[in-house]
This record gives C-alpha cells, structure tokens and sequence, in this order.
C-alpha cells in the first residue's frame, strides 16, 4: 500500500491501496488493539455529586457565619456607641455622643489598619474583587486565616459606624471557607473555583434570603461560566444557606414593600431614563471611588493608617447624617416604604455617598452593595415627585422609582445585570417592580458599558495589569465539528512499507506534499499509529525499516462527531500537531486528519465573518453621514 493523494483516487484513505510497484517489507510495526480517544463530556457525573455535597457544607458554615457575624457588628455598635454589652440589632444613628463620635469610626479604622498590616492585606476593601482575583490568577487559592480575618475586621469596621453593609465581608467569608476547604481536599482547580462560588453565593443568600440572585451573581462575577457542573453545586449551596436563614427565624422579604399599582406605558418610559441616569451615575460612582483610592496612595503615611483617616471623615458626615452610619439596612426599607422623601432622602444619598466612597478608598474592610442600594434608592426616591409633578398623569410611583434606582446603580456599577434585576425582585418580594427593574437596570448597565471599560468590581484588577473578560460565550471551536474541517481522504502510509520507498516517494513530489504526519495502517487497513515527516527523513532511521517500525508511541485519534474544541484539546493533551479522524463504531479504522492549522483556518473564517459584517457597517454609516451631509 502507497502513499495516496486525496484527488489520485476515489477511494478513501481506508481501502485505497496502489503498489505502484515497489517492494513491500514482510515487516509490520505494532499494531494498536486500542486508541487513545477523547471522553465524551457529560453535563453532571458523580464527581459533581461530590462536589455539591462538599458545596451545601461550605453553604451551612456560611450561613452560621453570617448570622455570627451579623450579631458580632450589633454587638461591637452597642459597645461603640451606647456603651452596653448587648446582642440586639440597633443602628448607631441614635446615638448621643456628640462630637466624640469622630473618634468612634477612628478608632475601628486603626483596629482594621492593624489587622491588615499584621494579619492579611487582603482584608481590605469590599471583598469580591479580591475573591475575583483569586479565581482567575491564583487558582482559587485563599489563606485559611482570610475565614476569621475578614469578618472579624468588618465587624469592627461596621460596628464602629462604617457605611458599609455586612454581606460584602460575608460573600468574601463564603468564598473562603469554599477555598480552603477545596485545598484540603483532592479537587481541581475549577472544582475549588467552583466550592469558592458556592461559598460566595451562600454567603449572599444567607444575608439577604435572595438564593436566585445570589446564583446569578457568583455566575456574572465569580464563576465566568454557565455549566452545569458548576452551576447545579452553587444553586445548592444558595439554596442550604437560605434554609439556614430561615432555620433563623428570618424568612420573610428583607426589604418589604407595600402593595403597588402596576406601572404606566409612560411611567415605564420614565423608569428606563431613570436607569439611564443611573448609568451614568454608576461611572460617575466607580471613578470617584478609585480616585480618592489614588490619593490615599500619595499620602506620605503607611497604609495602615489610611482606615483611620478615612474614619474621621466617617464621623464628621456621621455628626451632619447620623443615618449615614453603620450597614443602613433600615434606610433602605424606609426608602422603599415611602418613610423618607425628598430632600432629606437626597441629602441621605449624598451624605451616603461621601462618607462610602471616602472609607472605601481608605481601604478598610467592607461591603460596597448596601451603601449603593442606599444611594440608587436616594436618588430614584427623590427625584420621582418632581417629575411626578410635571408628568402628572404618568403616575410615576415614588416607591417603584426608589427600587429602580437602587437596582439599576448596582446593576451599573457592577455590571451584574440579571443579579441586579432578580435581587431587587427577591428582596422587595415585589413582583410589580419587576419590569420596571428589568428596564432601568439595562438602560444603566449599557450607559455603564459604554461609558466605562471595567466595572467597581473588576477596575482594581485591571490596574494591576490583568486582564479581566466581561462577556461569556460559548467556545467558537465548540460550534464545530470535527466531521466539517477535517481533510478527506487522509494520505496513509501501508505499515510494511520500506521506510527507503516512502523517501523516495517524498523526494519525487518535491515540496508538492507538505503533510508533516501520516496515519499508518496495518495489512487490514486497520490504524496502527502515526509517523511524521521527521521521523520519516530521520538520518538515524536505516532505511530497510518498516514505517510501522517507527511508531513510537500509543496513537490519539479523534471522533468524527467531536467538537473542535475537544480536537485542540486532545492534541494538548496527547502532545500531538495532527490527530487521525475516526469513528466511534470503527475507532481504528481512518476516514480523515486534522492538524492545528485546521483549527486556525476555522477561526480565520471565523474572523472574515465578522470583518465582512465591519465592512457592512462602515459602508452604511459612511452612506447616513453623506446623507446627512
């Protein structure tokens, strides 16, 4: 059997057989009796059963820490502002201090400052970043001593008046304990990505009974992927960590709202500019918040001392807004309610905003969701009468615009979109507020696109020199299939062959045959493994050898019916540039081949594609502006 050009023949490459001649060598190389071929992937196995059982621990531990240290923060605000030793939830707004409260938040700056110095800097700021971080550059590896550091130094942080909320530190606290617990036991790397996710989301949904949202967050920000391997473990372990809640007591809406009107065509038109204005005002947020982090970075004094600096803003907004202080978890709920309107609820947001931003970019320990619920809610809350007075007839609903302004400000900032949207949903137990939510988070997530390159979430990663990805889609090479790219008939090379005839072969085609690897098949057509070209012209090889005679190792084949993505995959894997193309009722029996340069090709096409769409776009946009003209 010859080598066989595609075109010499119609047969294929599995029953083609021309001696031209030549003498065949009684010799044969070692014939296969089985191929290294790719498992077909399956959405679940029972290593995922392992996995969601390790994530409902993590989910339960969660759950108990976020109960702790929700008692830990009301027991160190008693201490800080009222001087008793008690347990019970109260905000530091009524407080009567006086101008000693500057020193309460200075105090529990220091106490973070030293902590982060002498325990771990990553305690400081609001906790996702860092957990991002983790997952994308470092394995999904946190320090055991994050799991007591972080919530510890929060409680301090918020109990001592912080404008932060406390499920920050407690989605960062999740993570961890999902990390560590996936460095104690053999998993993968994106087994611990995916026990890392868990822990966030049962964090989340543990603070806020919102087990959906908290799903959806750990996919927009933590998990950059949506499979099933990885999502059916963290939908368990928000679902466990929600049922300890309630275990609690705490099963009702953590945010109440009372019954509302369905909105109007024209109220909803206001409510999507509404998220808009949002949009803009999340970039507005996120760039302030990293510039007064860049002027901490020039103060000629150790970051250590940067929470306690940024404490004494805390408290002198504190002394001006007493309800600036502390998580504000019931501003939020008065919000909705109608409790505060107008001027006093504007000035909440901005005195909010002043004191969140301030001792966020001091780079204390805390959250960055409640403070910017509180501001949306603000700001969507007091500016609905006004327009509500000039649009009269609208019926624009002060209470829905709130909910959309707090949504759609997170939604922009950090461009979870559908987290956002289901949250303020879960939250609220609204089911009115959902289109409107729907609308302006958005509207506000496309302004804060377009406006901004990175999010509050992800823009201290970028500074840093990484690069974080935004959109998730499936694998292009996924969408393909072997079967579709692959060449067809494969050139083979008959076992017995003299290696001498197939060089002479070579040398009398020039450069006219450039494959750099040949499948070898046996007496019966049968796969017997793969030569390249190197081998082929080795000088060491003596030429009276058999081709079967230099297969060196256990051939790797491919499926027809395989994605590309499993073809590049497989090659990685078996360190090959070429893979023979089999089929799954005939594994040895070769019907084509496909190199790297197949796999390119399929996204040079790819690339065509979307420059011949470009090229459509510039010709009609250059055709509206000679219009316009």
């Amino acid at each position: 059997m010859t080598p066989q050009e595609p075109n010499d023949s119609i047969h294929t490459a599995t029953n083609a057989s021309t001696t031209e001649g030549l003498p065949v060598a009684p010799a044969m190389g070692p014939a296969l009796d089985v191929v290294a071929a790719p498992v077909e992937p399956a959405l679940v196995d029972g290593r995922t059963a392992a996995i969601c059982g390790a994530a409902m621990l993590v989910a339960a531990a969660a759950g108990f820490v976020a109960k702790g240290l929700t008692a830990i923060i009301a027991f160190v605000t008693n201490v800080s502002f009222y001087g008793r030793f008690s347990f019970a939830a109260v905000s530091p707004a009524g407080n009567h201090l006086g101008p000693w409260l500057i020193v309460v938040p200075v105090v529990g700056g220091l106490i973070v400052g030293v902590m982060a110095r002498w325990g771990s800097a990553a305690i400081r700021g609001h906790g996702i970043p860092e957990a991002m971080e983790q997952v994308l550059f470092n394995q999904s590896k946190i320090p055991a001593r994050i799991t007591f550091l972080k919530p510890l130094s929060a409680a301090f942080a918020i109990g001592t008046g912080g404008p932060f909320g406390a499920e920050g530190p407690i989605i960062a606290t999740g993570g961890a304990l999902g990390s560590v617990l996936g460095q104690f036991i053999p998993v993968t790397a994106h087994e611990r990505k995916t026990l890392l996710a868990a822990g966030a989301a049962a964090g989340m949904a543990a603070t806020f009974g919102t087990p959906v949202s908290a799903v959806l967050l750990a996919i927009e920000l933590l998990l950059f992927e949506y499979r099933a391997r990885s999502v059916v473990p963290v939908a368990l372990a928000s679902a466990t960590a929600t049922a300890v809640r309630m275990a609690f007591g705490d099963g009702g809406a953590v945010f109440p709202m009372p019954a509302l009107a369905p909105p109007s065509g024209e109220a909803m038109t206001f409510y999507i500019v509404l998220g808009a204005v949002m949009g803009l005002l999340a970039t507005g947020v996120t760039r302030a918040v990293y510039w007064i982090e860049d002027a901490f970075e020039h103060l000629p004094v150790h970051w250590m001392w940067w929470p306690a600096i940024g404490g004494v803003a805390v408290g002198l907004v504190g002394l001006v807004a007493p309800r600036t202080l502390g998580v504000g978890y019931d501003n939020i709920t008065a919000t909705l309610d109608g409790q505060i309107v107008g001027t006093t609820l504007l000035v909440l947001g901005v005195m909010k905003f002043i004191s969140w931003s301030i001792a966020l970019g001091s780079g204390t320990s805390g959250g960055t969701l409640a403070p910017l619920l509180t501001i949306g809610g603000a700001i969507g809350g007091s500016v609905a009468p006004v327009f509500a007075r000039m649009m009269p007839f609208a019926h624009i609903d002060a209470r829905i615009s709130a909910l959309v302004g707090m949504g759609a400000l997170f939604a922009g900032a950090s461009r979870a979109l559908l987290a956002s949207v289901v949250f303020a949903f879960e939250a609220t137990r609204q089911p009115v507020g959902l289109l409107p939510l729907l609308g302006g988070c958005t509207a506000s997530f496309f302004i804060s696109a377009l406006l901004m390159r990175h999010s509050i979430m992800t823009e201290k990663i970028a500074r840093r020199g990484q690069r974080v990805l935004g959109e998730y889609s499936v694998d292009f090479l996924d969408t393909l299939l072997v079967r579709d790219q692959c060449a067809r008939p494969a050139i083979v090379l008959d076992a017995a062959r003299r290696v001498a005839d197939v060089r002479a072969w070579i040398a009398a085609r020039g450069n006219g045959s450039s494959h750099q690897g040949f499948p070898v098949v046996d007496a019966s057509g049968l796969l017997a493994g793969v030569v390249t070209r190197r081998d082929l012209l080795d000088e060491e090889a003596a030429g009276e050898r058999t081709v079967g005679q230099l297969v060196k190792r256990p051939v790797a084949v491919i499926f027809d019916t395989s994605s590309l993505r499993e073809a590049a995959d497989h090659m990685v894997r078996a360190d090959v540039g070429r893979l023979p193309v089999v089929t799954r009722e005939e594994p040895r029996r070769v019907i084509g081949i496909i190199t790297r340069s197949d796999l390119l090709r399929a996204h040079q096409r790819r690339l065509i594609e979307q420059n011949r769409v470009s090229r459509a776009r510039s010709v009609l946009d250059l055709g509206r502006s000679s219009a316009t003209a």
